[in-house]
């Protein structure tokens, strides 16, 4: 049976994230992630491994990312399994003020650690579409989430 206090514990990693990118700290950012997590940017470079992780994390934060926050907006929060989370939420990088609306979807899968820790096993992240999005429920209505009818 899950525990009221998993999903607050659940948060708190992803909020240590986005901390943790707000530092530009790439490796406070990698020990969220198990040692044998996978990762899966936007633009579909598959990372594996913390090790991985931190490397990548590091080049970002000297060059494309550097000086960005990271917005982490969680949309929900399920337990399949014992000591697994799933994690669907939206994101982004900016500088500056933190963008109205997210430019990515997101899904992260927990685990709970023999330490009793949960860490990141695996992130994907999807860069949306708005208007290809609009274009394909306008043409196919039943594609529309049940989340976004009106």
């Amino acid at each position: 049976m899950q525990s009221t206090s998993e999903p607050i514990a659940i948060q708190a990693v992803l909020n240590r994230l986005v901390d943790a990118w707000g530092r530009q700290d790439a490796e406070a950012y990698g020990e969220l992630f198990t040692e044998d997590a996978t990762y899966v940017t936007y633009v579909g470079t598959f990372y594996q491994g913390r090790h991985d992780i931190v490397a990548s994390h590091r080049a970002l934060f000297e060059g494309f990312a550097k000086g960005t926050r990271l917005a982490d907006e969680t949309l929900a929060i399920r337990f399949p399994a014992p000591g697994v989370a799933v994690v669907s939420g939206r994101g982004d990088t900016y500088k500056g003020s933190r963008p109205a609306k997210l430019g990515k979807i997101q899904t992260y899968t927990l685990v709970l650690g023999a330490d009793g820790e949960w860490r990141i096993a695996a992130f994907q992240n999807t860069r949306r579409r708005p208007l290809t999005e609009a274009v394909s429920y306008r043409l196919a209505p039943g594609l529309v989430p049940v989340a976004e009818r009106r």
